[in-house]
Formats: C-alpha cells, sequence, structure tokens
C-alpha cells in the first residue's frame, strides 16, 4: 500500500505540474489568437502597411543570396535557378552555393554555376573541408568572403518569387534598426497526404498567427532560417552566426535582439518552400528545432533575464524560446494520467476537471490558430479543415512522445547533432496548398 501510494502521488504530481506547463503555454498562444482578432478587427492604422525607402535603381545596395546544401542534388539546381531570376540588378546580386555535400552534388554543382559565371552572372560554388559548424558554419564562411551589405538566405527547398527582394529590401532599409525581415512561408508539397495537410495547417498558424501576432504586438519574434534579409551590420554586432545551437536561427534572433536589433515581418509575398512527407523525416526535423530551442534556452536565458528590457518584452522572449516546452510536458501529460488512473484501477473521475479544462483550451486553441490562416489563404472547403484539424492534436501528442526524451537530455547537457531534412524534385514540383 505505502508503494502504492506513493506512486501514485509521483505520477498525480509529475501529471499536474505538466498540465500547469501545458496552461502556461497555452495562455500565450491565446494572447496571440486574441492579438490576431484585433489584428483583422481593430482600428485600421493597425493594418497600416510597413513604409517603404525609396531607392533609386543606381542607389540599390549589394545583396548575397546564401543557399546551404547538404545532399541535396535533386532540388540543387532549382534553388540555383530562382536566385538567379531573382528581379535585382546583375552586378549587384550576388550568389553563395554553401555546399558541403558528401556525394555527387559538388560535381552537379560546379558544372552549373561555372556555365552561369560565365555568362557573367555573380554566383560561386562554396566547398569547404569538414563541416565544422554544420549549417551555421557554412554561412558564416560565406559572409568571410563577401562585402555585401544585405544577406538574403534560402534554404534549398525554397523558390522566391522573381520580386521578391524588390518588394522586402526597401522594407528593411526604411527602418535603420530592423536587422532583418522575414518573409511568411508557403509550403508547395502541402496537400501530398495527411501528415503534409497537418503540417501545412501548423504551420500556417504558426506564420500568420503566431510570427505576424508576436511582430504586431512587439514581442520578440524569431528569424525562421529561410526567407529573410539580413543586414551584415546586425549579424555582425550579434557575434556572428554561432553554432552553439542546431537552431542557429533563433541564437541569432536572441542574440540580435540583444545587440539592440528588431525584425520585420512581411506576409506577402510569401515564399514556397517543402515540408517533410514522411513521418521519420518528421521525427527528425521537430526533434533538431525542439532540442535546438533548449540549447539557446541554456545558453541565452539568463542573458535576456538580466538586459534592461521592459518585463513584457522578456516574457514574450521568454515564451518564444519555451514553447517547445509543450512536447515534453505533453508527454509527461500523457504517460502520467496513463499511469494515475491504472494506479487507480481504471478510476479516471478525479481528473476530469483538470482534462476538461485541457481540452477546452486545446479546441480554443487549435481553431484559434488554424481556422483563421485557412480561411485567410484559401486552403480549401471546411469540411477538408474539420478532417485535418482533428488530426493535429494526435500528431502532437506522437511527436511529443517521440521527442520528448531527446529534450529532456538536452535540458541536462547533452548535445545533439544536426540533421538536415530530405527534399525531393517531386515535391518541389507540385502546386501550391489550395484545394
Amino acid at each position: 500500500m505505502i508503494v502504492h501510494r506513493l506512486l501514485l502521488g509521483f505520477f498525480e504530481t509529475c501529471l499536474y505540474v505538466s498540465s500547469i506547463g501545458l496552461i502556461a503555454v497555452g495562455s500565450g498562444f491565446l494572447a496571440l489568437i486574441g492579438i490576431k482578432v484585433y489584428d483583422l478587427l481593430g482600428p485600421p492604422h493597425w493594418r497600416n502597411h510597413l513604409p517603404r525607402a525609396f531607392l533609386p535603381e543606381l542607389d540599390l545596395p549589394d545583396v548575397l543570396v546564401q543557399i546551404p546544401l547538404f545532399n541535396e542534388n535533386e532540388v540543387a539546381l532549382g534553388a540555383i535557378q530562382s536566385a538567379v531570376a531573382l528581379n535585382w540588378p546583375r552586378d549587384k546580386l550576388h550568389i553563395q552555393m554553401l555546399d558541403d555535400s558528401t556525394d555527387d552534388t559538388p560535381i552537379l554543382i560546379a558544372g552549373v554555376v561555372a556555365d552561369l559565371a560565365a555568362r557573367g552572372v555573380k554566383i560561386i560554388h562554396v566547398r569547404r573541408e569538414d563541416r565544422t559548424g554544420f549549417k551555421a558554419g557554412a554561412l558564416e564562411a560565406g559572409l568571410r568572403i563577401s562585402n555585401a551589405p544585405l544577406i538574403a538566405l534560402l534554404d534549398i527547398d525554397f523558390r522566391p518569387p522573381p520580386h521578391w527582394l524588390r518588394d522586402v529590401v526597401p522594407i528593411l532599409i526604411a527602418d535603420p534598426d530592423a536587422g532583418f525581415v522575414q518573409s511568411r512561408c508557403e509550403f508547395a508539397n502541402y496537400r501530398t497526404n495527411w501528415l503534409t495537410r497537418v503540417q501545412g495547417m501548423m504551420l500556417d498558424a504558426h506564420f500568420v498567427v503566431e510570427q505576424a501576432g508576436r511582430f504586431r504586438g512587439g514581442w520578440l519574434f524569431q528569424f525562421n532560417g529561410t526567407g529573410g534579409v539580413w543586414r551584415r551590420t546586425a549579424i555582425a554586432e550579434a557575434g556572428g552566426w554561432s553554432a552553439d545551437s542546431i537552431s542557429e536561427d533563433l541564437d541569432l534572433t536572441v542574440r540580435v535582439a540583444l545587440a539592440g536589433w528588431h525584425g520585420l515581418f512581411v506576409m506577402e509575398p510569401a515564399i514556397p518552400g517543402l515540408v517533410p512527407e514522411r513521418i521519420d523525416h518528421w521525427r527528425v526535423q521537430q526533434r533538431r528545432w525542439s532540442t535546438g530551442f533548449v540549447q539557446v534556452a541554456r545558453k541565452l536565458l539568463g542573458k535576456i533575464w538580466s538586459v534592461p528590457w521592459s518585463l513584457g518584452f522578456k516574457l514574450s522572449a521568454s515564451f518564444l524560446i519555451f514553447v517547445q516546452a509543450f512536447y515534453p510536458c505533453a508527454a509527461i501529460a500523457s504517460v502520467s494520467l496513463v499511469a494515475c488512473i491504472l494506479l487507480r484501477t481504471g478510476n479516471a473521475m478525479p481528473y476530469v476537471p483538470l482534462l476538461s479544462l485541457i481540452g477546452v483550451l486545446i479546441v480554443i486553441i487549435a481553431v484559434g490558430l488554424t481556422l483563421v490562416p485557412y480561411v485567410t489563404l484559401k486552403r480549401g472547403p471546411l469540411w477538408r479543415y474539420i478532417a485535418t484539424v482533428l488530426l493535429v492534436p494526435p500528431a502532437m501528442v506522437f511527436i511529443s512522445l517521440s521527442n520528448a526524451p531527446a529534450i529532456v537530455k538536452t535540458m541536462f547537457g547533452a548535445n545533439e547533432s544536426f540533421k538536415r531534412t530530405p527534399k525531393s524534385a517531386k515535391a518541389v514540383g507540385e502546386s501550391s496548398g489550395r484545394d
């Protein structure tokens, strides 16, 4: 009996503590939903477009486009073509293929780059002796051989529209305190299967509600690792790219903010990319993001609370970093609940009030985060929305149980290696995610 009571007490403590964590994270999402609702229904000035600097053609700055890749030959040529097609003066557009590949990709890239360079395109093929620092190391190596004041970053599977730089660079130039401008991302293979639909819905929520809401509310929001343009000065003042975390984009975002810069977010034009089409690839991606956020928390959370920011901004920065706490909290809560019910010989009644509260919270957040983007972006009929949103909670629970052990290990100092998410040429060629 004593052992039984101890076990029940242990699992109930885990259940209630993890539930408090879920409610805390959920409260942050409720605030973002509120900001989005105000954005849609509030006074017109709230929705004013960002100011743009007038840039005569002769005064356009040099822009360096960096495209890191590793063993991704299926999508490499498309990335080069879309970068070359960007509408920017040819003598001021510089492209770097940051190729750390160990397969036959470098042979393919080298030939294409040489042909384009012979035709006057300012493009180079950058190879390193090893993958030190992974993506962050490749980006830093590229910066050392360029003097361009603006840096556009694109993952290998993202295809910006030709007018992208013309649209976002004037916005960045107009705000001298802005370190970067982040564009909303689309996902070309949104309709491939149930997994891509779920991811597409979650990522639409991330960009349309989370990113836009954080920006509108004056909160800290992150650079997403692709689809953004940076000021070189901001990167330099923050200490450059760092490989201390495998979420190098979040790491730089926080350090840039600590150095006194802020970011800008634009909804249009969107930049199409890819989501993983297989569940094992999705797990790899989510594990990288989650453990990377924990690494950033270990490295920078103390600095966030030691700088003279307002309490609200410190809380927003902490929420940005700790949003990934959802996964271990959900995993611990799920396991603990099952254990508690078993220890009570199947009696779940003591936990009904808590489960009801969390259930209502999940419904409000799931619908609040996903319905507006689904309607705004015209993703399809209502029945498709309902069918997809019902799959979101199970998918979140699955990834929580799958990745929670790695997150907990990272919290206690374990290191995680950088693993890229595989991409396919077939996925890039698919239509945009609309039914």
